[in-house]
């Protein structure tokens, strides 16, 4: 099974790369991650429309047929850690692949939030888009180790 982050935006802070490709590169060769950064829009004097629409053609051209699509979405379910562990069981058993969706600055279209298979919220709090990244593989990462029985989580 593969993981795929897509995320609107392409440029990350230093220590935001650096804290995502550490977590990235822990995750055993049966799940695999791949970050998949889409351009950003460029604001000027366009519509909001325009822009979610330019970047909703990204992020469908970045994910593959067949894939499960869950995004990151204020509204979206909350869910604690266990609960993280049991979906990421849920999507290994199956078998799809699933490309976790993070938005501009602006969020999503309100049309292809809607479309998603799943919405999930990281947290109640505005988080640094950077901060997203590395939040989301950490989480990953974590629901791995409980499901794989790993000392990394610990009650």
């Amino acid at each position: 099974m593969k993981l795929l982050i897509v995320a609107v935006g392409q440029r990350v802070p230093d220590w935001a790369a650096t804290a995502y490709d550490d977590y990235a590169k822990r995750f055993p060769p049966e799940l695999k991650v791949e970050l998949k950064a889409v351009k950003t829009e460029p604001r000027g004097s366009k519509t909001l429309e325009t822009i979610y629409a330019a970047e909703r053609e990204r992020i469908e051209a970045a994910i593959p047929r067949g894939t499960r699509v869950v995004v990151l979405d204020e509204r979206g379910t909350s869910l604690t850690t266990k609960a993280l562990a049991q979906r990421l069981k849920d999507w290994q058993l199956g078998g799809d692949d699933v490309a976790l969706v993070i938005g501009g600055p602006d969020g999503l279209d309100p049309a292809f939030r809607q479309a998603a298979h799943e919405r999930i919220r990281l947290s109640d709090l505005t988080l640094p888009h950077a901060m997203v990244r590395v939040l989301l593989i950490e989480q990953l990462y974590r629901a791995w180790s409980v499901n794989a029985g790993h000392p990394y989580h610990r009650e």
